[in-house]
């Protein structure tokens, strides 16, 4: 074992104007990879047209990223007691940043591919390490606090990645996307480490679980894959997609049993022996399931049915971040004289009304009616995250927040990805079912359908022509009914989860245990 760090005695926590830089720079650093997840998606036609490659192919750079992020999240543990948690954080934003340059450099869509998974690989490690490092650089007392900012940044990023996307690709080029990282994540990197690099935790000589690692790169990366491809394959009707599942199920199946017996695990699953953290990050998980799938439709509702630009849609999306951006604090600044369990309770139920709300509108809806439950739907998000990560943080050591935080963050990053395959499918299948449903009432025989066919006639369409048009009001119909669908699948599971949080016992203590290294 090498230490890097007093062992005798736990650092002070930061003080003053310290205190105040690490938080800003890592919470940059935090909102720049977070952001990262969504500010390419509406910059893929730019990104495919101008590499002179189709719209799919254009996803790579999406489905990259995710799947070298995922991958890393659960090694955070390892490489954090392998290397230290300062060493290892700043390593990942410098290489978060070198690739996000050459991403921006890129002249060919393979280039632009093995950049944004160089790039995700280093992405990986840094929101659980930032954690990590606010945690043991505040007072115990104002702990809640540092996890109240640190949730803002990795609720709000995810909101407004779209609209920075759309206004940069727009306003200037599509490489602008990945070059604003690079004086933002190097002015982050600089500041922490010299306000860290002298308290730098403990360093242990520990081999790697090669075994485990190579299931968790194949398991992880064959399940991204076949997420990332499924709707476009027809699911298990592919060869490919059904093979690719396989696989995902044996290696991950084989990862948990290896990784519960080995010496020096790649992934601490030991930890879900723990009650809260069990019960925290299934009810994390699962909510996000949902939350994310409400944000995935919502936006392609608004741009393929409704007619919405991307940064319209962006703009009736963001509006969510705005009470939460408020309550976090509040929430931080009470969590321990809180029932947590009582706070994530009204968050669902918060989620669910807004769900049900949404679930009630129609194609005619104004932007001031889709805006309003997405801006009550904020009171929600600071009593969801921040409760849940206090929860799942509790009772444990300080040398066991990144692992905890990178075992969490991997899971609610898979239950996003599978989260984005299921709501996007379930709205496009169906519907495919309400169209069937609404075309069979356009008949000869139905008194409404034949007038406005008439009408169409003397305004000087033809048959066809009313047709088309008739065929066009029904799919923007068929879609909205199937919004409505997802909106009301997720608002059951949001009710669905209550009792598990009740599971959970207190006290909820501080996050992380004592402050210091």
């Amino acid at each position: 074992m090498a230490a890097t760090a007093d062992d005798a005695t736990p650092l002070k926590p930061l003080q003053g104007g310290a205190l105040v830089l690490l938080t800003i720079a890592v919470a940059f650093s935090t909102f720049m990879e977070v952001l990262d997840m969504t500010i390419v998606n509406v910059s893929v036609p730019h990104i495919a047209g101008s590499l002179g490659v189709s719209p799919s192919e254009g996803t790579w750079t999406i489905s990259s990223y995710a799947l070298a992020s995922a991958i890393m999240q659960p090694l955070t543990g390892w490489l954090a007691r392998r290397f230290g948690e300062v060493r290892t954080f700043i390593s990942s934003v410098t290489l978060f940043v070198l690739f996000s340059m050459l991403c921006g450099m890129a002249t060919s869509m393979p280039m632009l591919v093995i950049c944004r998974l160089l790039q995700g690989a280093g992405s990986g490690p840094m929101v659980a390490l930032s954690l990590a490092l606010l945690l043991s650089s505040y007072p115990k007392a104002k702990q809640g606090m540092a996890l109240a900012l640190w949730a803002m940044t990795v609720v709000v990023a995810p909101i407004f990645g779209p609209i920075l996307g759309g206004w940069l690709t727009d306003n200037f080029s599509w490489p602008w996307i990945f070059y604003i990282n690079v004086p933002v994540g190097a002015l982050a990197a600089l500041i922490t480490w010299a306000l860290l690099h002298k308290r730098e935790t403990k360093t242990f000589k520990m081999p790697i679980d090669v075994i485990g690692l190579v299931l968790l790169v194949v398991g992880v990366g064959a399940l991204q894959f076949m997420l990332d491809n499924g709707n476009d394959h027809d699911w298990f009707a592919s060869p490919m997609i059904l093979t690719l599942g396989i696989i995902a199920l044996v290696c991950l199946t084989f990862l948990i049993v290896w990784e519960l017996h080995a010496r020096h695990p790649v992934v601490e699953l030991a930890l879900f022996k723990r009650r809260n953290f069990t019960v925290a990050v299934v009810a994390l998980s699962l909510g996000m399931m949902a939350f994310f799938g409400i944000n995935v439709v919502f936006p392609l509702w608004l741009q393929i049915d409704l007619g919405y630009t991307a940064t319209w849609a962006g703009l009736a999306s963001a509006p969510v971040g705005v009470l939460a951006f408020l309550m976090a604090p509040v929430i931080g600044a009470n969590i321990q004289r809180l029932e947590l369990r009582a706070v994530v309770t009204f968050a669902f139920i918060v989620f669910a009304v807004t769900s049900f709300w949404f679930a009630s509108f129609d194609s005619s809806a104004s932007f001031g009616t889709l805006v309003l439950p997405r801006f009550v739907m904020g009171i929600g998000i600071a009593c969801f995250f921040i409760p849940l990560n206090q929860m799942y943080l509790s009772g444990l050591n300080p040398d066991q927040v990144a692992s905890a935080s990178g075992l969490a963050n991997f899971c609610r990053t898979l239950a996003s990805s599978v989260s984005t395959a299921a709501t996007v499918t379930l709205w496009q299948h169906r519907g495919e079912y309400h169209h069937a449903v609404l075309t069979e009432h356009i008949t000869p025989a139905a008194p409404a359908a034949t007038s406005f066919l008439q009408h169409l006639e003397h305004g000087g369409f033809s048959m066809r022509q009313g047709l088309d048009v008739v065929d066009q009001l029904i799919t923007r119909e068929a879609l909205t009914l199937s919004v409505n669908d997802v909106y009301l699948v997720c608002a059951v599971l949001f009710l669905a989860m209550i009792p598990l949080l009740w599971l959970a016992r207190p006290p909820f203590g501080n996050a992380g245990g004592a402050p210091g290294h």
